[in-house]
């Protein structure tokens, strides 16, 4: 059933058919060769992070100044992710979809190649505007290559890429960083571009703009339904909630658990692991029960927050319950890209722009009040306000189901 509500965007239930005449066809290869430049782009995001001293040394710059090749990227794919639906126009996003593997080769030879600072923060800008333009229209060529009712499978295999690459990128990094150099590093990402560029071509349906199902809508035109802002918000609050808490969890393990080196490393492998897992069977989950599992995910975060805590000393309870935490937490936006599938049919572009620049905000506002609490109010008052974020997300989760039940 599709109803039409006053801000002129459609909402489709689960069982409607999505708007792109493909609908009864699975592309599953085009899902898996979007899932391997998905690993490509978030390791090429995050790959500055463990290298960061020999980039700064080699550049003559600080590290501080090499940092913000990861703060550069962010904001362009805020911007991108806001506006690529109207830059790409009338574009097959096949082509677009390319195009924009293109750039991520592009970027990883700059960065590569660079004799100054200029050309690296230049190619680490080009992988923002692919990480804003690939992300936003992820749910959307979802929609486009498989059927409605695998619609969460096909984002779950894509954040399964992501969550892939977020485990092994920083320490892969390292390790050809020390063998190879950070210029061998950042080089290796191109030929694994190159690869899914070839292998997209070759699986990809083409995928024309569809004018008569497609309709025309705003950002101000989506915010108007509640609907729209109350799931938003609800999303916002699970990822400032996660990042309050994950990105300070390092000086957590080092000086509360008190970890050696080599734990730490275990630690983090295991709440990758655990993460990889969570988006292998987080589609299934969500397809018997979706609002339910938007709901239960922040609230088994919250509770291991709690937990932590209480029992942050002891080794024992906080590895395993940090496990709990990556098989949730990295699930959880296979989630509401779904429910972007699911709220969007004909405007899933613009609904995933939107939805990629409230989850860059929320987790920059998470990670910078996280820091301002760890500083001034120490680790517990850190973890119960990641615990408070994440109990609210749940709560608009709720309001959210209500909303979309009396559509």
């Amino acid at each position: 059933m599709t109803t039409n509500n006053e801000t002129g965007f459609s909402m489709t239930s689960p069982e409607t058919t999505a708007y792109s005449p493909q609908h009864n066809v699975a592309h599953w290869g085009g899902v898996w060769a979007m899932t391997l430049c998905v690993f490509a782009l978030i390791a090429s995001e995050f790959m500055p992070v463990s290298l960061l001293s020999p980039l700064s040394r080699d550049l003559a710059v600080s590290e501080g100044q090499a940092g913000q090749g990861i703060a550069i990227s962010g904001a362009l794919a805020v911007m991108t992710s806001l506006l690529i639906t109207r830059i790409a126009g009338n574009l097959d996003r096949k082509i677009l979809l390319l195009t924009l593997t293109l750039l991520m080769a592009l970027s990883g030879l700059m960065v590569a190649m660079a004799p100054n600072y200029l050309t690296y923060m230049t190619g680490r800008a080009l992988i923002g505007v692919v990480i804003g333009g690939f992300w936003s229209m992820s749910a959307a060529v979802a929609i486009r290559l498989v059927p409605t009712g695998q619609v969460p499978r096909a984002l779950a295999i894509f954040n399964g890429g992501n969550a892939l690459a977020t485990v092994i990128a920083a320490p892969l990094g390292s390790y050809l960083g020390s063998v190879i150099g950070w210029r061998g590093a950042f080089f290796s990402l191109v030929p694994v571009a190159l690869l899914a560029l070839l292998w997209q071509g070759f699986t990809l349906p083409s995928m024309p703009v569809d004018k008569a199902r497609q309709r025309s809508a705003n950002l101000l035109q989506l915010l108007r339904s509640p609907l729209v802002t109350i799931g938003l918000a609800a999303c916002g609050l699970l990822f400032m909630g996660q990042f309050t808490l994950f990105t300070y969890l390092r000086p957590f393990l080092e000086t509360v658990t008190q970890v050696d080196v080599s734990t730490l490393s275990l630690v983090l492998l295991t709440i990758g692991v655990a993460g990889f897992i969570g988006t292998l069977i987080v589609g299934v989950v969500l397809q018997r029960g979706f609002y339910l599992t938007l709901m239960i995910i922040p609230l088994i975060m919250a509770s291991v927050a709690g937990l932590l805590m209480v029992f942050g000393h002891q080794l024992w309870l906080v590895a395993p319950l940090l496990g709990i935490w990556g098989l949730v937490a990295t699930a959880a936006p296979t989630g509401w890209w779904a429910w972007v599938a699911r709220t969007f049919p004909d405007n899933a572009e613009t609904g995933g722009g939107l939805m990629v620049a409230i989850v860059q905000l929320s987790i920059a506002l998470g990670s910078t009040l996280g820091g301002l609490a760890f500083d001034h109010a120490g680790w517990q008052i850190t973890f119960a306000i990641s615990a408070t974020l994440l109990i609210a997300a749940a709560g608009l989760a709720l309001i959210t189901a209500r909303k979309e039940s009396a559509a």
